[in-house]
């Protein structure tokens, strides 16, 4: 089955009805495993699909498990390795909150990512807060799960600089990948050389 067909099965699965009410759905998850791809300090498999599912989901057999989580540490794989090479990581989804943002694919991509965030919040600010903050605002406002903070709320009121900030998440999502993993230690390649 090409990795395209798993994706189908998967966002069939998370779609699906019989899940737990804060289960994630497909873009949200899509959104959780971009953030975890990210996270400077790694988690789990257990805990990444306990927080995803908020409970064991009804599979209907070993083997639809078996193929259910091997897709989700796949797509976080490429992920990963996406956000690694120099390519902007492709969202599944319009970089647009259209005129319904509470019902559009961004918000839940959005507010999955930020699940990813909270899972390990301190990791994430405790080197530059200042930074991380600014680079994380599009996804934030995009969520809509600052709403009621006041500074939000006035960004919030103006549509053309919201759509503006969403547009810009795969570069944000880039330099937040090199921030937490460029590995500084290393020599450049210009100085390889000398000895």
């Amino acid at each position: 089955m090409s990795f395209n067909d798993q994706l189908q099965h998967l966002q069939a699965f998370l779609d699906a009805d019989d899940l737990h009410d804060e289960a994630l759905d497909y873009m949200a998850a899509c959104g959780y495993l971009s953030a975890l791809a990210i996270s400077p300090e790694p988690v789990a498999d257990e805990e990444l699909l306990a927080e995803l599912f908020a409970e064991t989901p009804p599979y209907e057999s070993p083997a639809q498990q078996d193929e259910i989580i091997g897709t989700l540490l796949e797509l976080k794989a490429r992920i990963a390795r996406e956000l690694a090479s120099d390519e902007d990581l492709e969202l599944p989804c319009e970089l647009t909150l259209g005129d319904e943002p509470d019902y559009s694919d961004l918000r839940s991509w959005c507010i999955g990512f930020m699940e990813g965030v909270f899972l390990r919040e301190e990791a994430w600010f405790s080197n530059d807060e200042e930074l991380v903050s600014e680079l994380l605002l599009p996804v934030m406002v995009g969520s809509g799960l600052f709403a009621d903070q006041p500074e939000f709320a006035e960004i919030e009121q103006d549509e053309d600089m919201v759509e503006d900030m969403v547009e810009h998440i795969p570069q944000v999502l880039t330099q937040l990948f090199l921030l937490f993993h460029a590995p500084e230690e290393k020599p450049r390649p210009a100085l390889l050389k000398r000895s």
